[in-house]
């Protein structure tokens, strides 16, 4: 299938940049549409850990203000898991160890990788690296973040079963820490007799 970029123009750059694009693109019946308006929020790629400790059953989860998260029936603290863009020269892996030692205290030794996915390709460039990353939440806890980006996260360490329980009941909410522990759900048997 096939699709033309008719224009491309910067609407806005600000901690993101905006583009509005017109295009044309291959329809399933055949022929091509008509020339489309869409903007696309050119956010990069990102990378996710849910830090997991296969001795205690343990997993490390981080709450922070998401501006997203405004009209949430929990409120704009979201549980989630550490997480940031890939910048340049980085690879995923290392964002997950970056981002886990900046968000949470925590040390990560091997990774897993879950799952990779855009996180909203309707308006949003945005590809993730969700992965599973082992390590020892003994002593694990506090706030944490770059005070200079804004950040103030508080680190949670929870069971696997508390954290599974929190994303059924919909206290887990956001798409990056769902998927991996959706993932740890299916797998967790398997990578604690592989990392005991």
């Amino acid at each position: 299938m096939k699709w033309e970029i008719v224009d491309k123009t910067l609407s806005f750059q600000g901690y993101f940049r905006l583009f509005t694009y017109r295009v044309s693109h291959a329809l399933f019946g055949g022929g091509m549409s008509p020339v489309i308006t869409r903007e696309l929020l050119q956010r990069g790629q990102a990378a996710a850990v849910l830090p997991y400790d296969p001795v205690r059953d343990e997993v490390v989860l981080i709450e922070q203000f998401r501006i997203g998260a405004l009209d949430s029936p929990h409120g704009p603290w979201m549980v989630e898991v550490p997480a940031g863009l890939i910048e340049p020269g980085e690879g995923p892996e290392d964002v997950a160890r970056r981002e886990a030692m900046e968000e949470a205290g925590c040390e990560i030794g091997e990774l897993v990788l879950a799952h990779q996915c855009y996180s909203s390709p309707g308006s949003c460039d945005e590809r993730v690296a969700v992965y599973v990353g082992r390590t020892s939440t003994q002593g694990l806890g506090g706030v944490y973040g770059i005070r200079e980006e804004g950040e103030d996260i508080r680190v949670r360490v929870v069971s696997a079963d508390e954290a599974l329980e929190m994303m059924r009941s919909g206290v887990v909410d956001s798409a990056m820490p769902l998927l991996a522990l959706q993932w740890l759900a299916l797998n967790r048997e398997a990578l604690r007799e592989a990392w005991a």
